[in-house]
């Protein structure tokens, strides 16, 4: 079994992080939460809709006439300012939860693959008469429920 990782995270650690998040929420207070239905209907904007939307920004500076009275030009600055700040936000941000995601999964891996080895040996143990084993596998096997043990049913007393 390989072993990709080998670390631990040290309460001070934890401790240093978990306040570095709130640092950033605090210094975020106007981020929301968008329902699904909200996300499905919200128009995106990405890399190839900026540089249209900058030039429409310009020319509604350029040309106050012809913006309609329900644009509000200084709002509409704003919120492509804030847009252009935080996808700079967002790039390393994406990046870091990537690994995060990533490690989180292959130490998950090799903790659930190095329990079920350990389970298959105790059961094992238990096949073989180890005294003491039989409720460490009787424990463990509740993990799996639905799965009967295949000798289960030889060894019953209705003998079915």
């Amino acid at each position: 079994m390989e072993n990709k990782v080998s670390a631990t995270l040290s309460a001070e650690a934890q401790n240093n992080i978990a306040a570095a998040i709130n640092t950033i929420k605090e210094n975020l207070p106007n981020l929301i939460n968008l329902t699904p239905d909200e996300r499905q209907v919200c128009a995106k904007l990405g890399d190839k809709s900026l540089s249209f939307v900058g030039k429409a920004l310009e020319y509604a500076r350029q040309n106050p006439a012809v913006v309609p009275p329900y644009i509000d030009v200084n709002e509409f600055e704003r919120d492509l300012n804030l847009y252009v700040q935080l996808t700079k936000l967002l790039y390393p941000l994406h990046q870091l939860v990537e690994k995060l995601d990533d490690t989180t999964m292959q130490t998950g891996s090799e903790a659930y693959s190095a329990a079920l080895l350990f389970y298959n040996a105790v059961k094992g143990a238990a096949r073989a008469g180890v005294p003491g084993v039989k409720n460490i596998v009787d424990d463990l096997q509740t993990r799996f429920p639905g799965r009967k043990n295949k000798n289960a049913d030889v060894t019953s007393p209705s003998g079915n």
